[in-house]
């Protein structure tokens, strides 16, 4: 059985004293909740100062992005290893990412690589835009973005992935997508592409979470089906009491 994991994306919002106070507004009740993994990914100035706040909380630590290079000149960017001095997950391939900074399959996949090697456990978007969902391409999309973003890795490594599914029309929208649309996508489309690459026992154990205006009040109805397995939150990760809410909504499912 897989356990549910929610992680939360702050994006860039909070300062490094912010953070903290955020931190310590949930920790507790986040630490209390049982039998779910709990991932908080914060901007790259508070991961230490969370990695400390963290410490023996239960609560994971996640970034928002790395290089694929271990080091070199590439102002502006983190590497893996500086990332896995404190984390030990990392998000890779965001909508936003490929929508403002040009992100292709490509890149994606020699992160992903990266992250492997550094030991990291990636989280890996894929999700279709409004255009593409309205034309019918949800399919053909995300199918393509699992191919090639996930080209290469063996299986061992594969057992270690986490995929999140967001649809881009989803994001930030207060639109979400029905539960019963998430999970057939996630059942249908996202599980299957995987079972091609790895086998039908490596898809098995990976997690798939979705992500899209996720809230306390309708997660329940994304975690009712048995292929969600968790989920990747945006906004309400930064509200306290909404993110424990859809925490608890992952265990109770």
């Amino acid at each position: 059985m897989r356990t549910p994991m929610v992680a939360g994306n702050w994006k860039m919002n909070k300062t490094v004293a912010e953070a903290r106070e955020l931190v310590s507004l949930m920790s507790k009740k986040l630490s209390e909740i049982p039998n779910v993994e709990t991932v908080l990914c914060p901007p790259f100035l508070a991961i230490p100062a969370l990695a400390e706040a963290l410490e023996g909380s239960g609560i994971g630590l996640g970034a928002q992005n790395l290089h694929w290079e271990e080091k070199g000149a590439f102002t502006g960017e983190v590497a893996p290893n500086m990332l896995k001095e404190f984390c030990r997950y990392v998000i890779i391939g965001h909508s936003e990412r490929r929508t403002y900074f040009g992100e292709t399959d490509e890149s994606v996949n020699r992160k992903l690589h990266a992250a492997i090697k550094a030991g990291l456990t990636p989280i890996v978007c894929v999700g279709e835009t409004l255009e593409q969902y309205e034309a019918g391409s949800t399919s053909e999309v995300v199918r393509r973005q699992i191919n090639a973003g996930l080209a290469g890795v063996d299986s061992a490594s594969a057992a270690k992935l986490v995929v999140a599914y967001e649809p881009v029309w989803a994001i930030g929208t207060g639109k979400a997508s029905s539960g019963e649309n998430a999970n057939f996508v996630h059942q249908k489309i996202i599980r299957p592409a995987v079972s091609d690459l790895f086998g039908p026992i490596g898809a098995e154990m990976i997690r798939i979470l979705y992500g899209g205006s996720v809230t306390g009040s309708n997660a329940y109805d994304f975690f009712a089906y048995a292929d969600i397995d968790g989920a990747l939150v945006g906004g309400a990760s930064l509200k306290p009491d909404e993110f424990v809410a859809i925490t608890k909504a992952a265990v109770s499912s």
